[in-house]
């Protein structure tokens, strides 16, 4: 009986599979979606697989292709990605930050901030009650504590006065 041989794979091909399933699980920015792909995988008491290494060529080819079916796009990564974040509690400044480290440009991440929808001041207030209580503290260092709170979160200063009147 001959051995059935299955045909490699190249490495575009397996890069752009990896793409689909990084893609599949939620928005990413170029700079993230390039990281992971040029990550290889190693995994513990498992001999290190002896397929070819992917060339920075072939990571362009993907990304390349990913923006062309519209399937990696920054601008609406950052609408999103600021949408979320707000949600969950965080302020402009930490979402610009966050933003920044995951490779969105400047102007990208401004223009996305400025069409969302978040009321910042109302959001500072609906935190600042749900973690110290309606009213809120107006001793001077509780009302610290609050500052505090809202500034790691990522509020600007102006918010956070606004709490407060």
């Amino acid at each position: 009986m001959p051995e059935s041989v299955t045909p490699r794979r190249s490495p575009y091909s397996r890069l752009l599979d990896k793409a689909t399933r990084i893609l599949a699980m939620r928005d990413h920015s170029e700079q993230e979606l390039r990281r992971k792909l040029s990550a290889q995988p190693t995994f513990p008491g498992k001999p290190k697989a002896e397929e070819d290494p992917f060339t920075p060529e072939d990571i362009d080819k993907v990304i390349a292709w990913c923006y062309e079916h519209r399937w990696l796009d920054d601008a609406h990564f950052a609408s999103r990605f600021i949408a979320s974040r707000g949600r969950k509690g965080y302020g402009p400044q930490r979402i610009r930050q966050e933003l920044q480290s995951k490779g969105i440009a400047r102007d990208i991440s401004e223009t996305a901030m400025l069409n969302c929808e978040i009321d910042w001041q109302s959001m500072a207030r609906d935190i600042a009650e749900r973690k110290f209580g309606e009213p809120l503290p107006t001793e001077w260092k509780e009302r610290a504590k609050v500052q505090r709170f809202l500034l790691y979160r990522g509020f600007f200063m102006e918010d956070i006065q606004a709490v407060y009147s």
